[in-house]
Formats: structure tokens, sequence, C-alpha cells
């Protein structure tokens, strides 16, 4: 088998909002990703915020991926992505440092993970 047929890992890097008024198109773009690699790295560092739309796409992608068997990991928190998951208390969930450290962090969610209670 070649590399053409293997997709290969990807980041995908999401910038601004990630809010009701960009949800469609960052829905859209979040699945081709997923679609297109095996894995998939989303970087949150340059969202500057987020609300619950937001949070659906990142719980759409981690879902979709744990139906492919596929590896996503959000890597970079900004401040906003960091709020929006210690205020629901999500940290764990996406596989994230509950500590809000000032930093870059990093968080890995399998495929293989609970499921969203």
């Amino acid at each position: 088998m070649t590399d053409k047929y293997k997709p290969s890992p990807s980041v995908l890097r999401m910038e601004g909002e990630m809010t009701i008024y960009r949800a469609s198109e960052l829905k859209q773009t979040l699945l081709e990703a997923l679609n297109q690699s095996t894995a998939l790295t989303i970087d949150l560092s340059a969202v500057t915020e987020m609300d619950t739309a937001g949070l659906q796409i990142l719980v759409l992608a981690k879902k979709v991926a744990q139906s492919k068997q596929q590896e996503l990991q959000l890597v970079a928190h900004s401040a906003a992505v960091q709020e929006v998951f210690e205020l629901l208390n999500l940290a764990e969930y996406f596989g994230a440092p509950a500590n809000g450290g000032s930093g870059p962090t990093v968080g890995q969610v399998h495929a293989n993970a609970g499921a969203f209670a």
C-alpha cells in the first residue's frame, strides 16, 4: 500500500472565534480534516472566544474520532478555551490538565476514551 492510500497525521489550527457565528464553517473544516487523516491534532492556541457551539464542535470531533478509532489531540489551549473547559469541568473529558497553567497546555484524547456524559 502506498502513502497515497494511507492518510497521515495532520494538524488543524483553529483561529479566531469558535462561536455560533462560525459553527457551520468550523464543523465542515473539522470533519474534512478527520476524513483526510488517521490522526488529527487541533491547535487551539489562536482561539480568541469559545461558546457552547464551539464546544459542541470539539465534542463532535471527539465522537467522530472515536467512531473511526482515530487519535485526536487538542493542543496549546488558549485562555478562552481553558476558561470554558474549567467552567464546565471538561478538562478531564478532553484529556487536558485541569490546572489552567500559564503556558501552552497539551491534552490528548484517544479514540477509545469514555463517552461524554
